[in-house]
């Protein structure tokens, strides 16, 4: 009996085959060269390129200093020595463990990694020395975490995080999503994805009716860090996620050289206001080993807040915010 054909890979697989996966595939690309940028070979064999083409699409060619590539180019500061206080465990995740892949950092929500999966590397991941083929919730179909979820009353939100959870095919999230919907203890779920901006056609049928069935409320955190990562395909996905009836919130990263002047977060800001995106958090950088580059210091950081209340509405205003290690919420600063 002849074998069954492999399934046919979903437009956003297909999309994520054409990725750019290498640092002289990303330069040949825009119409750079290394004289262009002092970048990192080093650097990037370690915390290897990825970038959609969605995403490339919407870089300028030939320019070294464009915000959207600087998120994602290896550059030479990565091998420099990092500053005291910069490692691989930024906000000590290590001790926060509750089970493979699960973390428990704050009271009432537990955090599931379920996958080492991105669509796009950030150069400035917390995550990127992340230990994924030792911690990783999916294994076992999700037993663990169900079985935890159900032993401890007190957790009423669970929060998919990664990687990047809707990385994972719509059948292994429905693995989890159906038995959750017997859990009358948890309220939310909230799942953290860069994929409706950077990879807008995973937002399909498929994962739009598993989440319209979702039992929980549903929120969805994306992560949006410039103006010009909004066009209309994003916005188009952001809507289908709002259609389905998922609150849509958005937490970004204060960048050096990429969004950290006024006129650029009153930018940002607006667009995802009008694409029915809320203001959640503007974070500043975990101190993690090979992003020091990025870091703007926290007086700085104020000032531009206080500058965007000047002009914005208050609920397009962000809330400026640091993770500290053992505390009991995030450090909310403006």
């Amino acid at each position: 009996m002849p074998e069954a054909p492999p399934p046919l890979a979903a437009p956003w697989q297909r999309e994520m085959q054409a990725a750019i996966r290498s640092l002289e595939g990303l330069l040949a690309a825009l119409g750079l060269t290394p004289d262009d940028v002092a970048v990192s070979p080093s650097a990037a064999a370690q915390f290897p390129v990825l970038v959609t083409p969605t995403m490339l699409a919407r870089m300028r060619p030939g320019d070294p200093r464009d915000p959207l590539l600087l998120q994602f180019l290896p550059r030479h500061e990565e091998s420099l020595p990092q500053p005291p206080g910069f490692g691989t465990d930024p906000v000590a995740e290590a001790g926060m463990l509750r089970g493979e892949g699960l973390l428990q950092k704050y009271a009432g929500r537990l955090l599931a990694v379920t996958t080492g999966a991105c669509a796009v590397h950030c150069r400035y991941c917390f995550r990127r020395h992340f230990p994924y083929g030792e911690q990783h919730a999916g294994a076992g179909q999700w037993q663990e975490l169900l079985a935890l979820l159900r032993e401890d009353a007190s957790l009423e939100e669970l929060i998919l995080s990664g990687g990047d959870p809707l990385m994972l095919t719509n059948r292994r999230l429905a693995a989890l999503l159906k038995p959750l919907a017997q859990l009358n203890t948890v309220r939310r779920l909230r799942i953290h994805s860069r994929l409706p901006v950077v990879l807008p056609s995973r937002i399909d049928r498929g994962l739009l009716e598993l989440l319209g069935e979702a039992a929980q409320d549903v929120v969805v955190v994306v992560h949006v860090n410039h103006a010009r990562e909004l066009d209309t395909e994003a916005e188009a996905a952001l809507a289908r996620l709002r259609a389905r009836g998922a609150l849509l919130l958005n937490q970004a990263v204060l960048l050096r050289g990429i969004n950290d002047t006024v006129d650029a977060q009153a930018e940002l800001w607006r667009r995802l206001g009008g694409a029915g995106v809320l203001a959640y958090y503007l974070h500043l950088l975990d101190p993690v080993s090979g992003a020091a580059h990025f870091e703007v210091d926290e007086t700085r950081a104020r000032a531009l807040i206080a500058a965007l209340r000047a002009q914005l509405p208050g609920y397009l205003v962000p809330r400026l915010a640091r993770e500290t290690p053992g505390e009991a919420s995030k450090t909310v600063l403006a």
